[in-house]
């Protein structure tokens, strides 16, 4: 363990994500200590490592993550993340990020492979490939799986399945099956009315930068 706490800043387009993952990891304040919450801007203040979730975001080698590998203030970018393809993990490490981590590892070595990846290590953890996250995500009141919230989301920005299909590494097929999943839980039918059920319970993407 460091003596001194490691820097971060979380990134995401949503603050109920950065928000989230803040709370979980404020137990560890002594271990790690939060500089920046980062919603659809750039990372300002210098930070030891900057955390992408990918919730509703690009992912793999996609340009919002290589911007923050090419900063110079960014000491190593982790990928928080529930999609585990090796192709899109690979991709991602080819792409300069130093750690690819699973939103379904406990919070303890969440902790400790973020400390690790700040030591020097390059590291992918894998976790026990489960789509649930330890922290809240929009739509879960809802009973949106996280999956399904994703989607929504991006749905929610106007982005077609193919698109959607693109940014997530799934099949057209799985973006398919998956909006009708979400599409019933929500009482929907058409995808002008889940974009309105998405823009009135906190679907549409945040700007900000806090510094906790």
């Amino acid at each position: 363990m460091s003596a001194v706490p490691v820097r971060l800043a979380i990134v995401n387009d949503y603050e109920l994500i950065v928000a989230g993952l803040a709370a979980l990891l404020e137990p560890y304040r002594d271990r790690l200590r939060i500089v920046e919450l980062d919603l659809r801007t750039d990372v300002h203040s210098p930070v030891d490592i900057a955390i992408w979730d990918t919730f509703a975001a690009a992912q793999g080698d996609r340009t919002d993550v290589s911007d923050l590998v090419d900063r110079p203030h960014i000491g190593r970018v982790v990928v928080y993340s529930w999609n585990i393809d090796q192709l899109l993990i690979d991709r991602s490490m080819a792409g300069g990020v130093s750690g690819y981590l699973a939103k379904s590892l406990p919070v303890d070595r969440l902790v400790d492979s973020l400390e690790r990846i700040h030591a020097g290590e390059t590291l992918v953890e894998r976790g026990d490939g489960s789509m649930s996250m330890p922290m809240p995500w929009p739509g879960r009141h809802a009973g949106l799986s996280a999956r399904e919230a994703e989607v929504l989301a991006l749905i929610t920005q106007g982005r077609t399945n193919n698109e959607i299909a693109e940014i997530c590494y799934l099949s057209i097929n799985t973006v398919k099956s998956v909006v009708r999943s979400a599409y019933r839980k929500l009482g929907v039918t058409r995808r002008a009315q889940a974009v309105a059920w998405g823009l009135e319970h906190d679907f549409r993407p945040d700007t900000a930068r806090v510094r906790p």
